[in-house]
């Protein structure tokens, strides 16, 4: 009995525990080779350009959305009282896309309607241009990220499967498993950079048409101060 319990105690002593095995975003990334890493280096560099482009755009359109409220409320009054010059001069000290747009609808004064009406449409594209410059990038960036993750997977399994091939078919699952799955670690890099410059581009959008919205609307009460009797 008590040699029974010895041959269980040395069995159990020299029983080797299964290594477990963690996973982190560094091994993932050196561990897939120079290819994954390149592909990994060109998703954060489209990551910082998309941040940047947000951040520069957010804080661009919500200065170009700050209006006194009593602005037209001033126009009104100068253009009534004949006070063009006043009007440009609160135009020009007042920095948005409304007060220039309200500022190119004076200088017309004394022109056809029409006319007034499409400068003041010409100056509202250029200042639509500006609000969504480079906005563009973050919608190419949403579309690009996930097919360059998706070619650093494709890449991963085709050397996956060489290296099976090459060894005959005897190659080690878990090797096999570890390369795969290091492989895939490019798709999800792309799909998060693609999912934050989505997000980015849906909201800068929004945060444009609002702006838009306020310029259309101020064009319209200018020019129905224009059609008003003096």
């Amino acid at each position: 009995m008590l040699l029974f319990q010895d041959l269980v105690e040395e069995a159990q002593i020299g029983e080797v525990l299964p290594e477990e095995k963690t996973l982190s975003i560094i091994d993932l990334i050196v561990d897939g080779g120079a290819g994954s890493i390149i592909i990994i280096l060109v998703l954060f560099i489209m990551l910082f350009v998309a941040l940047y482009i947000y951040f520069e755009r957010i804080f661009a359109i919500k200065a170009a959305s700050k209006i006194d409220k009593n602005f037209m409320n001033q126009i009104k009054d100068h253009v009534t009282n004949g006070k063009l010059d006043a009007a440009k001069i609160l135009c020009a000290q007042t920095d948005s896309p409304v007060a220039r747009l309200t500022e190119k609808g004076i200088s017309r004064i004394g022109k056809p309607l029409e006319d007034i009406n499409k400068a003041i449409e010409n100056a509202g594209t250029l200042e639509v241009y500006k609000l969504e410059k480079n906005v563009s990038i973050l919608a190419t960036v949403a579309g690009a990220a996930p097919m360059i993750g998706f070619l650093g997977t494709v890449i991963g399994m085709i050397l996956a499967f060489h290296e099976m091939a090459s060894s005959g078919g005897q190659a080690e699952m878990g090797s096999l498993a570890s390369g795969i799955y290091t492989a895939m670690s490019t798709t999800v890099a792309g799909l998060v950079v693609g999912i934050i410059a989505y997000i980015g581009y849906n909201h800068l959008v929004n945060r444009t048409d609002k702006v838009v919205h306020k310029m259309e609307a101020n064009a319209v009460d200018f020019l129905d101060l224009l059609n008003e009797p003096l």
